[in-house]
């Protein structure tokens, strides 16, 4: 026969045994017993005779407008002028030396890669990895240990089953298989990557649930919480969490607060207006309430002028810079400001579950690693941290000195982190800091004597 045609093939009836029905180029049509029929193409390639199924015939698929080349693919059912498309691209592959039959297995296989664990993690380290996803990216040291948790520690027990089949009974179960053999740390970052591959499957459309959400991390492992001072982009994480956590705009505008001033909590907390100089840029904590028992100036940079001025708009009447919800004769309570950061760190956690949490002590930790890493001179420092000097005699005559260039060293401060929060880097802030607090003239020391 010649080339087929859609009525010949619709007569075709089917024999006791299996016959084929050529066409052209190669292809032929094969009858089953059953009375299938599919467009099967014959090649060699490498020198090897192979053969490739192309699809199965469809009536219905010849009643209807023949599809875009693109959207064929092997193995599925097509009319006679769908085969003969599928059957050039063949073709052009076993001229470049390519199997076909090979190609189709390998993208089956890909394709039910892509609907297990092992396909979905993969997925997510892509994406993780590629600069395009921007906000989304992730730290190279970071994602390398997430990688490494899930070469060592997942995929030998997960990475080839569906997502249905990873279940929260067997997730714990690895779990603490884990925790026994490798320690407690690796338990609970086996847990945090089944959780994040699950929630990129969920946001790339499918509809499942995530097994890790059933497990909390303190059922695996609990760790002691310790003292820490965060690093710039944990600073710009936080500010960025905080715009969107629940609490008052006032109580983030705290949390700030405290971080530009380096101030202790109850420093904070039971602060007056009374102690404010607007017109100096000056809050003068009274001996009472420091802890050295010394009045202490703290220097108000702008940032920090600004959030002061917020305060005053909205708690005028109160004499606290920021008074309890309920009460504007009482201070917001000892607990509210490590609420708040307690919710930005569970949003920030939703895209790093690495991020460790911090308390506003840390903020003050936060606020002397920041400036000593600037390498600015330790004196103002300790100054602005109110430590007592080790020398009593120093202590004396010291109290407020280095104002002006602690004014300076604040100001700094708080354009780095304005920096840090932009992405970019606050070298040239912190010399040109360094450069104006060395040319304070000597008229401008009279406040620190």
């Amino acid at each position: 026969m010649g080339d087929l045609t859609d009525k010949e093939l619709k007569n075709l009836r089917p024999k006791a045994k299996l016959y084929k029905v050529t066409d052209r180029d190669g292809m032929h049509a094969a009858v089953t017993p059953t009375g299938v029929i599919s467009f099967r193409y014959q090649y060699r390639v490498n020198g090897r005779q192979e053969v490739l199924t192309i699809g199965r015939y469809s009536p219905e698929a010849a009643r209807k407008l023949t599809r875009a080349p693109d959207a064929l693919e092997y193995g599925m059912e097509v009319s006679l002028a769908e085969a003969r498309t599928l059957l050039a691209r063949a073709r052009r592959q076993v001229e470049r030396g390519e199997s076909p039959s090979k190609a189709k297995v390998e993208k089956r296989t890909a394709s039910a890669e892509a609907l297990t664990f092992g396909g979905w993690a993969e997925a997510y380290f892509k994406h993780k990895a590629d600069p395009k996803s921007g906000a989304e990216k992730l730290a190279d040291s970071t994602l390398a240990m997430r990688r490494s948790v899930y070469d060592r520690a997942i995929a030998g027990e997960l990475s080839k089953l569906k997502l249905g089949e990873v279940t929260p009974q067997r997730l714990k179960r690895l779990c603490d298989e884990v925790k026994e053999k490798r320690g407690p740390a690796v338990a609970v970052h086996v847990r945090e990557v089944v959780l994040l591959v699950f929630r990129h499957a969920q946001g790339s459309g499918l509809d499942v649930s995530n097994p890790a959400e059933s497990i909390r991390t303190s059922a695996i492992a609990t760790f002691e919480p310790r003292d820490r001072a965060l690093s710039p982009s944990e600073v710009r994480a936080v500010i960025a969490a905080l715009d969107h956590v629940s609490a008052a705009p006032t109580l983030r505008s705290a949390v700030k607060f405290v971080l530009l001033t380096g101030v202790r909590k109850s420093e904070f907390i039971d602060a007056t207006w009374a102690e404010i100089d607007f017109a100096a840029a000056r809050w003068t904590i009274p001996a009472e309430r420091m802890k050295a028992g010394k009045a202490h100036v703290v220097p108000l940079s702008d940032q920090a002028l600004d959030i002061l001025t917020a305060f005053r708009t909205m708690f005028g009447a109160s004499r606290y810079l920021h008074p309890g919800r309920y009460d504007g004769d009482t201070p917001i309570s000892n607990a509210t400001l490590n609420r708040v950061i307690d919710t930005a760190v569970e949003r920030i956690r939703k895209d790093d579950p690495d991020f460790q949490t911090f308390g506003v002590h840390d903020l003050r930790r936060t606020f002397s690693t920041g400036l000593n890493r600037a390498k600015f001179d330790d004196r103002w420092i300790e100054m602005s941290l109110a430590h007592a000097p080790r020398n009593r005699i120093a202590a004396v005559y010291n109290v407020n000195r280095y104002l002006a260039e602690r004014k300076i060293m604040l100001q700094c401060w708080a354009d780095m982190v304005d920096a840090w929060v932009r992405g970019e880097s606050a070298k040239e802030l912190i010399a040109d800091a360094k450069r104006l607090a060395a040319e304070v003239h000597d008229d401008e020391l009279d406040d620190d004597l």
